[in-house]
């Protein structure tokens, strides 16, 4: 066997003790056969994932492994809400939700845009340039909390925002029900969804946040070989897969199915103090450590939800990987900022990672690996 697998050999036998130790049985040394590096990673890889080589995660850190995409969570209930789900379908595109009749919840998270926009910073009343980017509502259900700074708790809440924003949909509930309240054909739908013709706030959102549950990532090539179709990993993606969990460190924050670990990270993308600054989750919580911190986004399907960051500031994926690889560097504060206690500070985890650019176009592949084209939607027929 050459140097490397020996290497290996260690490596994942280290990585079974600290497993078996932790589940309280005895270590198991994997016998890796002989072939190429990549050979080796595929069988590495193709073990069931408590076997997997040990993931480079600093202290402190909790997460989960890599898996298969989830299912939504309704999916159990599609058929007793399938009329539910079709009102908040139907809704979720009618623009009659908005004060101009022009903008609908569709307009900036288009399906085909792997619910996106596809704009730096989406546009609303009136042409309004909105401060951040549109995330894409694939898996939007996944969330704790919801918008870049996680000031809402529900998607059933998370409607009333753009409904009532001046800039993006520029109406407010009251408007919106007087509306709806006389569409004839939204009637038989609210009666067929909730068992009686009221038209309330209450029952637009349910049904707006049900029809949301079923947006779902498609399975993508990473999901085909975690179900057996080893060949499903390109060499180059499979390299990649390694180093997204071993040297990139991206399990640190990415991790779980829908890689994300569903909390805030200050990446040093603050833009402090300038034209562009956006303190983010500080803005809701007004909590000093909170200053520039953004959620973490799912990476499932990344490829096809560019442009990227909360502000949208990046379109392309090899810029943005050197970012982080130079460790987000910043500018140093100056003596009135060391003592500024709203100084935005990077997040710890984010660190110098010193790849080369194989091992970037690698990570690449990988991302590429867990992006899927989205399902394809039928617009709904609107009601009069």
């Amino acid at each position: 066997m050459k140097k490397w697998g020996v290497l290996f050999l260690v490596v994942v036998t280290v990585a079974a003790c600290s497993i078996a130790a932790k589940n309280k049985q005895k270590p198991v040394a994997i016998k890796i056969p002989a072939g190429t590096y990549e050979d080796t990673l595929r069988f590495l890889y193709s073990l069931p994932k408590n076997q997997w080589p040990a993931p480079l995660i600093d202290s402190g850190v909790i997460w989960q492994e890599l898996g298969m995409v989830p299912e939504s969570p309704i999916k159990p209930y599609l058929d007793s809400l399938k009329n539910l789900i079709a009102l908040g379908n139907t809704l979720f595109f009618d623009t009659r939700l908005s004060g101009s009749n022009q903008i609908s919840c569709g307009t900036c998270h288009v399906p085909d845009l792997s619910w996106t926009d596809g704009r730096q910073r989406s546009l609303g009343h009136e042409q309004q340039e909105n401060k951040r980017n549109s995330p894409t509502l694939l898996n939007v259900w996944h969330y704790s909390t919801l918008f870049w700074d996680g000031r809402s708790h529900s998607l059933e809440d998370q409607a009333f925002a753009p409904i009532n924003s001046e800039i993006e949909m520029h109406s407010d509930m009251g408007e919106v029900m007087y509306k709806l309240r006389r569409i004839k054909e939204y009637k038989p739908m609210f009666d067929a969804a909730f068992g009686s013709t009221d038209i309330t706030p209450e029952r637009l959102t349910e049904a707006l946040a049900t029809f949301q549950r079923t947006i779902v990532s498609n399975k993508a090539a990473f999901d085909h070989f975690l179900q057996g179709n080893k060949s499903a990993l390109t060499n180059d993606a499979l390299r990649g897969l390694h180093l997204f969990r071993t040297k990139a460190r991206c399990m640190n924050c990415h991790n779980g199915t829908l890689l994300t670990d569903n909390q805030f990270h200050n990446i040093g993308l603050t833009n402090y103090k300038t034209k562009q600054e956006d303190l983010g989750r500080y803005n809701f919580t007004k909590k000093n450590e909170d200053v520039g911190k953004f959620r973490t986004p799912s990476l499932r399907d990344v490829m096809l939800t560019r442009p990227w960051m909360h502000n949208g500031q990046h379109n392309n994926i090899h810029a943005i990987l050197n970012l982080y690889n130079n460790g987000m560097p910043q500018p140093l504060p100056n003596q009135a900022e060391k003592t500024d206690p709203m100084f935005p500070k990077t997040d710890r985890l984010i660190k110098r990672l010193n790849l080369n650019s194989q091992e970037i176009n690698d990570i690449v592949a990988f991302l590429n690996a867990v992006t899927a084209p989205p399902t394809k939607v039928s617009m709904p027929v609107m009601p009069q």
